[in-house]
Order: structure tokens, then sequence, then C-alpha cells
């Protein structure tokens, strides 16, 4: 099989892989921190603040793995 053929494949197998940690990370997060506002409305702006804090980290997994998908496509 040529390695021009399967480049697409890998691609998407490898965003698919990268981007699903992420999306339940942020899932479960969003989820705990609403539970928590629920509970405690006063700490709202903490939970929020180290909400915002892990989302972004969260989304530069998800960023890195774009980014390997793209540099299979193109390399």
């Amino acid at each position: 099989m040529d390695a021009e053929a399967t480049k697409p494949l890998a691609a998407a197998i490898a965003i698919a892989v990268g981007a699903l940690g992420p999306a339940l990370g942020i899932g479960l997060l969003a989820g705990k921190a609403m539970e928590a506002l629920g509970r405690n409305p006063e700490a709202s702006g903490s939970v929020q603040q180290n909400m915002i804090l892990a989302l972004a980290f969260a989304e530069a997994i998800a960023i890195y793995a774009l980014v390997v998908a793209i540099i299979i496509l193109f390399v």
C-alpha cells in the first residue's frame, strides 16, 4: 500500500484519538464545576477561574493532536 494513500487515514486517526481525551475531560470538568456552583454559589469566582484554566490545558492537548495530524498530512 502506498504511503501517500494512507496519510489521510493516519491524520484522521491521530486527531480522533487525540481529541477524545480532552473532550471527555472538558465534559467532566464542566459538569463538576456546575455541581460545585450548585452546592456553593458563593465560590463562583474561584471555581470559574480554576475551570477556565483547566479548560485551556485540555484544549492545548487537542491542539497538539491537530498539529500532529497536519504534520502527517503535509510531510
